[in-house]
């Protein structure tokens, strides 16, 4: 590769993680209805061709947004179940740090968990940062599981997580069950392993 080519390739790059940043920043401020190609061409300063080149449309923006988001959200859950002292703790600090992003980053979860993406999710064909996000969700529940099936575990306790951050995040949980709730969850992973 040329050099010229080189710098094609890394302002293109550049231009990419602009877009990406600029709509993920209008999400979290405005909400997603205020991401269009429109107002993201005012704020990077490039035209709406430009930014069809990167994009197929606003699901590929959300897409692009998303895997970030699974990037940090994997790091975050990893730190989690690692810094715990044993896997029940690493259970509870896992929902824990989950939840804590979730609220966090509502735009952001939104786009990883709600808004439609070309994303694939658990299939061959899924990107990577997908599976090893769920690969930290079966290392967390591996060690609880007994008989029961790690995979379909793994489903269930990704799916009650998600269940409680979006409820949470549109205020139809009594905040102060929230500590009662984790609890629940933990102890029914762990006595359902036994």
């Amino acid at each position: 590769m040329s050099a010229q080519q080189q710098r094609r390739e890394r302002e293109r790059a550049a231009r990419h993680s602009l877009i990406v940043e600029a709509a993920r920043e209008i999400a979290e401020t405005e909400g997603w209805a205020a991401v269009t190609t429109r107002r993201l061409s005012e704020k990077v300063a490039y035209s709406q061709p430009v930014l069809y080149s990167h994009f197929k449309g606003k699901e590929g923006i959300v897409a692009a947004v998303a895997t970030e988001g699974f990037v940090e959200l994997t790091a975050a859950l990893r730190a989690a179940r690692t810094g715990a002292a044993d896997p029940v703790a690493a259970l509870k600090a896992f929902a824990e740090a989950y939840l804590g992003f979730a609220r966090a980053h509502p735009a952001l979860y939104e786009a990883m968990f709600v808004h439609r993406t070309t994303l694939e999710f658990a299939t061959d064909d899924s990107p990577e940062i997908l599976k090893t996000a769920f690969a930290e969700f079966l290392a967390t529940v591996a060690p609880l599981a007994g008989a029961r099936d790690t995979d379909t575990l793994a489903e269930l306790v990704w799916s009650t997580l998600h269940g409680l951050a979006s409820l949470d995040g549109t205020d139809r949980l009594r905040p102060d069950l929230a500590d009662g709730r984790l609890e629940l969850l933990v102890n029914g992973v762990v006595s359902g392993g036994r």
